[in-house]
Formats: C-alpha cells, structure tokens, sequence
C-alpha cells in the first residue's frame, strides 16, 4: 500500500553524492575521496510561474536542467578532488579558469543543459519520425499505423539508450546512489527515523521522479502527437517542435496530480515510470545511504506538515 502522506522533497543523484531539495533549502552532498562527506547549500527560490498551469512545467524543466548541471559537475569536481590518477586540467580549462567569471561559466553550464534537450529532442523527437518517414516508402501504412509506428520506434529508442546508460560502470554508481535518494524520500514519508537500517527497508521505486516524468513525456507525445499531419516529415517535425512546451506542461500536470493522488487512475499513470525505474535505479550500498541522510536532514522541516505535497 501507498504511503498516505506525500511530501515535496526531492533530489537527484549525482557522481557519488545526491542532491536533496526541501521547501526552502537545498543541500548537496558528496563522497570525498578520503571517505568524508563534503555538504554545499543553497536556498530554494520561490518563482512566480509555480502558481501557473502548465507555464510551470517547461520553467521548471528550464531550470532543473541548469541546476542539475550545475550539481553533477560540482560533485565530479568534489569527488575528484585531490585524486593523483586524474586526468590532468588541459590548457582549454586553465585558460578558462583563469580569464573567465562566473557569469560565462554559468552561460556554459546554461548551453551545456539545452545541448543535452536538443540532444533529447533529436533521440525522441526528429529519429523515430525520420525513421517511420523512411519505411512508409517500402511499407505502406495508413494514418494510424503511421501512429502505431512512430510510438513503437520512439520507446524502442529509448528503452535502449536507458539500457545502454546502465551498462556504463560510472553511471551504474549514480543510479545506486538514485535508489539510495528514493528509499532515504520513501523512510521520511513513512514517518520513521531516518537510520540506515530503516531506509533499507523502503522500496527503490517511486512514484514522483524524473524517470517517470521522463517515460510519461515518451507516452503522452504518441497520443498528443497523433492529431499532426503527415503531409510532409519535416513539417511534421517542426509541428512537434512548436508542440514540446505543451506537452511538457501537460506531463507535469499530470506527474504531479498522480504524486498527490492515491486513486486507482494516478496508480495507472505512475506504473510504467515504476517500471521504468527498474533501469535507472539500483540498491545501494550502506556508505550511499549514509550521504542521503546527510543530504536531506538538513532541508527537513521541523513540522512535517510544512513538505506536504
């Protein structure tokens, strides 16, 4: 059964830490190399376009890809931090270590976050379409087997690039830490002490997470997607280019009314995220859940009521 009480914490996992994020504070922690935990903090800023349906949900994307960035290089530079078999800095980094400010790496950190939705987009977005465009060529297919098509070949593509992604040992770690975030979430919502004999109690598997957003994105799209002509494949995708804020806005409407809900049809819509889940978290080991706890106990509320979802 579901827990009854849902809470607005949440986080990320990073290269050997987690980032935990509470109702006004942030809290990123990492493994240092000599086996301490490094913590970094920062304030949670309340934006005018939370209170605004489905302007939220693309702002929101915007800015958790920036600050995601920013977290995961902050924990590569923190875990690698005085490592002697590290790659030395190349002449590129120093040059702009020395004669750049914060304002252009924070532009670099801004580009490198919307390379990697355009890399999304072209995966997801322009692949299965050019694809299914290529095959109606030899196969022909009628408008909803067009449909049909697309869907299967956007999900096949994706299912393998998760897969792929776990096969790399670098991000197989960050996916054990992903577990440990959930399971640490999952303790605190069920009211108990958040020791590491309780949280390795809890389930991997949770319902309000990017890798359901993710899944639900891939779902949504097929159906949304289904009205656009196929007069042409490149207006088509340009059709579902002006499309993506939409059906970002719509996923995140959904994902967050299926995290609050305890309904039959919220269970529905959470499941595949749940399974999808299934690749992108793993156990963790005790040390990984030692520093979730370390970063989410200092963005708790004293009132748990004050992180209700």
């Amino acid at each position: 059964m579901p827990n009854e009480f849902r809470t607005s914490v949440g986080g990320q996992a990073l290269m050997e830490g987690i980032m935990m994020r509470g109702p006004e504070k942030i809290c990123c922690a990492v493994r240092k190399p000599d086996g301490t935990i490094d913590l970094t903090y920062d304030k949670v800023v309340t934006r005018w376009y939370n209170k605004v349906p489905l302007l939220r949900g693309i702002c929101n994307m915007a800015e958790n890809l920036y600050k995601g960035y920013k977290y995961l290089m902050h924990a590569a530079d923190v875990a690698m931090e005085g490592v002697e078999d590290a790659e030395p800095e190349s002449k590129l980094d120093k040059w702009l270590d020395e004669h750049t400010g914060p304002v252009f790496q924070n532009v670099l950190m801004t580009c490198a976050a919307f390379a990697g939705v355009a890399l999304a987009l072209f995966l997801f977005t322009f692949l299965p379409t050019f694809l299914t465009g290529q095959l109606i060529r030899f196969i022909p297919l009628g408008r909803w087997g067009r449909v049909i098509l697309e869907g299967a070949l956007k999900m096949a593509i994706f299912l393998l690039y998760m897969f792929l992604c776990t096969r790399m040992k670098e991000l197989h770690r960050v996916f054990e830490y992903h577990g440990a975030e959930h399971k640490t979430i999952a303790c605190y919502e069920a009211g108990l002490p958040l020791t590491v004999e309780n949280i390795r109690k809890q389930s991997r598997f949770h319902p309000r997470c990017g890798t359901s957003f993710m899944i639900l994105v891939i779902i949504i799209s097929i159906f949304l997607y289904a009205v656009l002509p196929w007069t042409s494949t490149g207006l088509r995708i340009v059709y579902k280019l002006c499309m993506f804020p939409l059906l970002v806005g719509v996923c995140y409407e959904i994902l967050k009314w299926a995290g609050r809900s305890h309904s039959v049809l919220s269970r529905i819509v959470s499941q595949p995220g749940l399974w999808m889940q299934r690749l992108t978290t793993f156990e963790p080991d005790d040390s990984m859940i030692e520093v979730a706890i370390a970063a989410v106990t200092p963005v708790l509320p004293e009132n748990q009521e004050e992180a209700r979802w």
